[in-house]
């Protein structure tokens, strides 16, 4: 193959360049672990073990616990400004998987939640790297009309240094 060829478009690099700002701008990590954790509890909840069936109170909270863990998952992504709370939701909500939903989810779900709330809480947004942005061009200063408006310096929006009485209002 030719160098043209190894080489990556412009767009491409683009995407990935948006991609990566995009999930460096939120505990993207964390909740990618707390959403596998309670989708994995969820699926050892319908696993084929007679033992392993729960009824009444304990049922309902068996699905809950890891549906809400997927739910704080996904809110993480979204509004990571409340990833304190998340965070502090999805390590209580991994420890009581432990009585709840299978051993938490045999043991995986309830690690994966775990360490997916304490990634969550130990996250902080780069502030050494602010989005980056097209510069602007500053505006060209207008001419000046008269000699006198040569050291008057014009705000946007005026036209003269010196209004008339009826511009005053």
């Amino acid at each position: 193959m030719s160098a043209e060829q190894h080489q990556t478009t412009p767009a491409v690099r683009g995407s990935r360049g948006r991609w990566r700002r995009w999930r460096r701008a939120r505990p993207f990590t964390a909740a990618v672990l707390i959403a596998l954790g309670g989708a994995e509890m969820l699926a050892t909840l319908r696993a084929p073990l007679g033992v392993l069936l729960h009824i009444g109170p304990q049922g309902l909270a068996a699905y809950l616990v890891p549906t809400i863990l997927v739910i704080c998952g996904v809110l993480l992504i979204t509004t990571p400004q409340q990833r304190v709370f998340y965070a502090v939701v999805t390590l209580v909500l991994g420890l009581v998987s432990w009585l709840t939903s299978n051993l938490g989810g045999f043991v995986v779900g309830m690690l994966l939640a775990l360490t997916g709330g304490a990634l969550a809480f130990a996250w902080t947004p780069d502030k050494d790297h602010p989005p980056t942005r097209a510069p602007m061009e500053p505006a060209a200063p207008a001419p000046p009309e008269d000699e006198d408006a040569a050291d008057t310096m014009l705000l946007p929006g005026m036209q003269s240094p010196d209004p008339s009485p009826a511009d005053r209002g």
